[in-house]
């Protein structure tokens, strides 16, 4: 390039540049506009978090409120029996528990929970939780259910503490 070459693009480039300083430098009329716009929106979702907050929290209580309309008349079943005069061998007092322990179980299977299946059954990891072993006629059976296990669907809420054989 000759000296007439770059004279010609350096001024182009200088014009080029004003014109740049020109466009970015004019006051942006809808500027302040988007701002409050913007302030807007960004108000609104910070009231849609803290209402979505306070509906969640109002759900889980409602959820907690129906779960106790449904065991607070097994536990006044419950007190009911043991407030009973009891004799020795007393059939009728038996039969009372049985029928409290079946409508427990009832309550249970209405949230989804059932018992998860122990003793004879092949030890499952996921299922069981093994606190010892003994000696049994085949390896890995579940021999005695120490406290028993329950899931929710496929979900494990409290696994199942047994004895497994060796």
């Amino acid at each position: 390039m000759n000296k007439k070459e770059i004279n010609k693009s350096q001024e182009l480039e200088t014009k080029n540049q004003k014109k740049k300083k020109k466009i970015f430098s004019k006051k942006c009329e809808k500027c302040d506009e988007y701002k409050q716009s913007w302030a807007r929106a960004l108000a609104d979702y910070k009231n849609l978090q803290s209402d979505t907050e306070k509906r969640r929290g109002e759900m889980v209580n409602w959820s907690r409120q129906q779960i106790l309309e449904d065991f607070i008349p097994v536990y006044e079943n419950f007190k009911k029996a043991f407030a009973m005069d009891r004799k020795e061998g007393d059939e009728g007092w038996v039969q009372g528990i049985e029928y409290i322990k079946k409508q427990f179980e009832d309550v249970l299977k209405s949230y989804g929970v059932e018992e998860i299946k122990t003793v004879g059954e092949k030890f499952d990891e996921n299922l069981h939780e093994a606190v010892s072993e003994e000696e049994g006629k085949e390896s890995g059976l579940v021999l005695k259910e120490l406290s028993g296990g329950y899931k929710m669907g496929e979900k494990v809420v409290i696994p199942a503490k047994v004895v497994v054989s060796k």
